[in-house]
């Protein structure tokens, strides 16, 4: 088991990395605190692959967890499904040592933390992430939101977990498209903060898509131990921490115009970071080689690069309602080269005009 630690005084945390961990939660839980109940809030499917271990682990250590089931998909991630979730929570008297527990993906996790940081204004979580995407990205940070209708994650807190449990045994059941999907954000570690990782990518993309466990293990790692050094610099999004936005600015804005079921979060950052990688190249910032190199290792993974048939005005007034706009000022992460980024907070819409027309 591997083991990363988030240094952040007294919300720091371990993030965890192996086999066979979800039987382990009950203990490794109660290394860390001592909760009065423990309710794990997860998609039907999800426990019916993953509910038994973790149910039986929480039970040797004294703990009887309540299972709160969720539809699977974005539309879970609303102020109406966490309104019933606090009603469950009610009924359960659950107090302020009570503890949830993430099961799944980052629509659960995402949906769990924000209950976390609003009931009783604040009570523990876990997070034990089952998807590739949640494992190297929204578990890990403290980022907690549901989603408005005029754009996503409009609605959260920042609101740090007491553990992440990453168990690699659960992407063996994880469907092609979604561990595809969860490779995007991987891409972007390597283009934000590691040419290495990059390579590794390009020289491995087949040995990943198989499930290689020496790849897996490294990938995860690394990308976990990027966001950590990421979120200790700046765990509010102030100002460094918004390279991990590489990508959303184009991508959010195709998944609001899609509402949220034309494509996975990591298809949508997929496309998000080939546009601002040519963006990159049409301000001057970087060589055409460079969004070449990330197009071409995107769809060595099986990942969409080409935008769906939406307007480019409707793209760019989408981005105005994103929350990485400030002052009516449209902020992207541009790339320099493959490691190297860097942030601009005043980008004409002329560049950003001729990207998506290109792309259309």
């Amino acid at each position: 088991m591997k083991r990363l630690n988030i240094d952040l005084a007294d919300r720091s945390y371990d993030i965890l990395i192996g086999r066979n961990l979800l039987a382990k939660t009950g203990e490794l839980i109660a290394e860390r605190f001592n909760p009065s109940r423990v309710a794990i809030i997860t998609h039907p499917s999800i426990r019916n692959l993953f509910g038994e271990p973790i149910e039986s682990g929480l039970a040797a250590v004294g703990h009887v967890p309540e299972f709160i089931e969720v539809p699977e998909g974005e539309s879970s991630k609303s102020l109406q499904q966490a309104e019933s979730i606090y009603d469950r929570l009610l009924e359960m008297n659950c107090d302020r040592k009570s503890a949830l527990v993430a099961l799944g993906g980052g629509v659960v996790g995402d949906l769990t933390g924000f209950i976390a940081a609003t009931y009783q204004r604040g009570i523990p979580f876990v997070q034990i992430p089952t998807t590739l995407l949640s494992q190297v990205d929204s578990s890990v940070g403290g980022k907690t939101a549901v989603n408005h209708p005029r754009g996503k994650n409009m609605i959260g807190a920042f609101y740090q977990p007491k553990l992440v449990v990453i168990d690699l045994d659960t992407l063996h059941t994880l469907p092609q498209k979604e561990f595809r999907a969860g490779l995007a954000e991987v891409v972007k570690y390597g283009v934000i903060a590691d040419k290495n990782l990059f390579a590794f990518l390009e020289g491995n993309a087949k040995a990943i898509l198989l499930l290689d466990s020496h790849c897996l293990e490294h990938i995860i790692e690394t990308s976990c131990a990027i966001k950590a050094d990421v979120v200790e610099k700046d765990e509010r999004e102030s100002r460094h921490r918004m390279i991990l936005n590489f990508g959303h600015t184009f991508g959010h804005a195709i998944e609001t115009l899609t509402n949220y079921t034309g494509y996975l979060h990591g298809e949508a950052v997929a496309i998000g970071m080939v546009q601002a990688a040519w963006l990159s190249a049409k301000t001057g910032r970087c060589s055409e080689d460079v969004p070449q190199r990330i197009e071409d290792l995107l769809k060595k993974f099986g990942l969409p690069t080409q935008p769906p048939d939406v307007k480019s005005q409707d793209v760019i007034e989408s981005m105005y309602h994103d929350k990485k706009t400030e002052r009516d000022q449209l902020r992207f992460i541009l790339v320099k080269d493959i490691g190297s980024i860097e942030i601009v907070d005043d980008v004409p819409e002329t560049p950003i005009k001729a990207v998506l027309e290109k792309a259309g």
